[in-house]
Parts: C-alpha cells; sequence; structure tokens
C-alpha cells in the first residue's frame, strides 16, 4: 500500500467523520430534496421527512446519502427521470418514488446511476414507471431489498425494472420486480451477481442476458412472466437453485439458452411450465442435480448444440422429457431420473438394467405438426413411441441414459 493511497483513505475517513445531516420537510428550513442536494456538502446525509415531494430531474452530483423518514413520496408528475446519480459513493434508502415519465426516445427512470462507482440502492419502493433503475456503465454497487411495481401491459410502451448497461461487479439481491417489461435486464455487463430476488408478472422475461459474461443468479424466484429467462450471446454464466415457476404460453419456457458456451446449470427447480429449458448453440454446458416437475416439455434442444453433460437431474411427470431435432447426438446424459422410466434393476445397485431413451416418436411429431398434440396419451401414440423405441428410426439412437436412476435424487 503506497503513502499516496494511505493519505487519500484518510482524507475520506476525514471528510465522512465531518459530514452533517440537512433534514427536508415542508416545515423545514430546507423544502425541496432539489434544494438540498444543492447546500450539501461531500458526504452529508439528507434526511427526507415523511411528505410528498413533487419534483423530478433530481441530480446527485456529489458524495451523499438520501435517506428517507417513514418512505417520503417523490412524484415526478409523469415529466421526466426523477433521481440521475453522476457521482460515486452515493447512497438512496427508504424513498417512495411513483409517476415517472414516458418517452419513446429517453429510457426515463426512477433512479438512473450513470459511471459511478461505490453505490447503494436499498429500501426503495418504485411504482408507476417506465423504468424502475437504470444502471449505466456503473461499478461497484448494490441494488438491494427494493420494490418495484409497474403497470406494462405491451412490450413496446413498457421498461424494465432493474436495467444494466456496460456495468461491472454490481450486486442485484432481494428485490420483488413485477409487472415490467423485463424483470432484469443485463447487457454487456460482467461479474454480476442476481440473488434472492422475485420477477413475477412481468411481460416478457423475468431475466433476461444478452452479451455479459462471468455472472451469476443464484435463489431466485421467475414466476409466471411471458418467459422466464433468457440468457443469450454470453458465456461463463452459473446459474443456481433458482426456481422457474408457471411461465406458460405458445412459445414460453422456463429458461432460454442462445448461443451460450462453458455455463453451469445446477440445483434448479423448472416446474409447470410450457418448456423446462429451450436450448439452441449452446456448448460445453454443466446440467446437474435440477429438477423438472409437471412441464410440458421438460427440455429442448433445437441443435447446434454439442459437449453439453446431463447428470443427477430429476425428470418427473413432464408431458415430454426431451425434444430433439436432429439425429446426430454429441451430449452426454448419465444417471438421471425419468418417471417414465419402465426398465427392472435385477441386481438391486439402483441403476436400471436397460437404458432409458428419452426422446418419443410423439415429440417428433408434435414439433413438425403442432396440432397433434390433441392425441397425447392416446393409445395409438403410446404404441407407436413403444416401436420407435425397440427401433429407432426418426430419433437420435445415441441418444440415451444408459445409467437411468431408480430413484429420484433427493
Amino acid at each position: 500500500m503506497t503513502i499516496k493511497y494511505i493519505f487519500v483513505l484518510f482524507l475520506v475517513s476525514t471528510i465522512q467523520l465531518t459530514a452533517g445531516t440537512i433534514e427536508v420537510c415542508t416545515t423545514c428550513e430546507v423544502k425541496s430534496i432539489k434544494e438540498g442536494v444543492s447546500m450539501a456538502s461531500d458526504f452529508d446525509t439528507l434526511l427526507i421527512k415523511k411528505g410528498t415531494y413533487r419534483e423530478f430531474n433530481i441530480t446527485i452530483d456529489k458524495p451523499l446519502t438520501l435517506l428517507g423518514e417513514d418512505y417520503p413520496i417523490i412524484d415526478g408528475e409523469d415529466k421526466g427521470e426523477i433521481i440521475t446519480i453522476v457521482s460515486d459513493n452515493v447512497t438512496v434508502d427508504g424513498l417512495f418514488i411513483i409517476n415517472v415519465g414516458t418517452s419513446y426516445t429517453s429510457d426515463y427512470a426512477a433512479i438512473r446511476v450513470v459511471k459511478s462507482k461505490n453505490f447503494l440502492i436499498q429500501n426503495v419502493v418504485l411504482e408507476k414507471l417506465f423504468f424502475g433503475i437504470y444502471l449505466e456503465k456503473a461499478q461497484n454497487g448494490k441494488v438491494y431489498h427494493n420494490k418495484i411495481i409497474g403497470d406494462a401491459v405491451e412490450e413496446f410502451n413498457s421498461g424494465n425494472g432493474i436495467q444494466l448497461w456496460h456495468c461491472q461487479n454490481i450486486v442485484v439481491e432481494k428485490n420483488i420486480i413485477q409487472r415490467v417489461r423485463d424483470g432484469i435486464y443485463l447487457e454487456f455487463s460482467d461479474n454480476i451477481t442476481i440473488k434472492n430476488n422475485l420477477s413475477s408478472e412481468n411481460v416478457r422475461y423475468g431475466l433476461h442476458f444478452m452479451f455479459s459474461n462471468d455472472d451469476i443468479y443464484e435463489n431466485n424466484i421467475f414466476e409466471n412472466n411471458g418467459a422466464g429467462v433468457a440468457v443469450m450471446f454470453s458465456k461463463k454464466i452459473k446459474m443456481r437453485d433458482n426456481t422457474f415457476r408457471k411461465n406458460w404460453g405458445s412459445s414460453s419456457y422456463g429458461l432460454l439458452l442462445k448461443e451460450i458456451n462453458d455455463a453451469e446449470i445446477s440445483g434448479n427447480t423448472f416446474e409447470e411450465n410450457t418448456t423446462g429449458i429451450t436450448v439452441e448453440g449452446s456448448n460445453r454446458i454443466t446440467y446437474k442435480n435440477n429438477d423438472f416437475i409437471n412441464n410440458g416439455w421438460a427440455l429442448k434442444v433445437r441443435g447446434a448444440c454439442y459437449a453439453n453433460t446431463f447428470t443427477g437431474n430429476n425428470f418427473k411427470y413432464n408431458s415430454f422429457d426431451v425434444s430433439y431435432n436432429s439425429k446426430l447426438n454429441d451430449n452426454l446424459f448419465d444417471q438421471n431420473y425419468w418417471s417414465s422410466y419402465t426398465g427392472y434393476d435385477l441386481d438391486k445397485n439402483g441403476i436400471g438394467d436397460v437404458p432409458y431413451r428419452p426422446v418419443k416418436l410423439f415429440s417428433y411429431i408434435v414439433n413438425r405438426t403442432p396440432e397433434t398434440i390433441i392425441l397425447l396419451r392416446s393409445l395409438f401414440m403410446d404404441i407407436i413411441d413403444f416401436s420407435e423405441k425397440v427401433s429407432p428410426v426418426f430419433t437420435p439412437d445415441k441418444l440415451l441414459d444408459a445409467n437411468p436412476l431408480m430413484k429420484e435424487l433427493q
């Protein structure tokens, strides 16, 4: 540690120790948030008392803490962006922000963070919004324990709940995001951690990745969205212990993977989705210890997917376990549990003595002619599925689980 660095730390600590508090309220000397920001010195705290403040375009251009007491309301009156942070070391805590302006040329947000570091946005409630929290070229910050409730109906006239664009080293944790376009959206954002969030009832995706690498999302719930999560054109993403539930629709899914490489998908639950996972052009992905329960399709593989491994997963009571649109298979299925498996285990080692073929002929037929889904569970379909299993013609003959488990993994 250099002498210069020690001096800077000492200087910052000294400034913080001498920082003051400015009270903002209708009966205080300082009556508006803008006025309080203008008067404040670096590292001061603006204590915003309970009440309604009709303000927008509040720019935070110095290190400050905006602290709400009993959730004061900041009403933007639909006029534009409400809070814009352009300084490092800013905290926004305990505010209720409503009525963000709508624009189709500017992405107005309730709170925007621009090229800032070491920020914290927490305990904030956002309603009647266009974009909620928008992070733009920001680093080393945290978005924690916020509630974002939109009123989006269609994609074209709505914004995202939490958006990260060209960001690094951000933690998004314990937020509730509902009824916006995408609950959480990342683009060109690396080393992001997204955990313990609830993203539900959103018009498009609960979580959406584009061109973002080395990110982690874990212990989140994505429920009843247009589609659960889309991860596109990214690499080294770790997806752990999430729940993807009730994402229904003709083209919906719990998780979409498109052009993804070197990723980990483990410990997740995919339950009651039209499709659990849809994957295309994705390679070297490990699928391990996931539960696929009561989905239409547990897994749809659309092609150009190589060197992926599926081990220790539970496939339970899905209409179709695996759909595959190619005769070639370079993916490994081994030691998974399949509720549709009807084989036997004579040596009692917990592994079926007969390999399991998860791709049914009827799944192949439905992919080509969707209307045939009305024949699901008919005797005729059972017969042709059995004949295909005995002598594969249309389905990949090498796509099988050679060691199917007799009991599901706990």
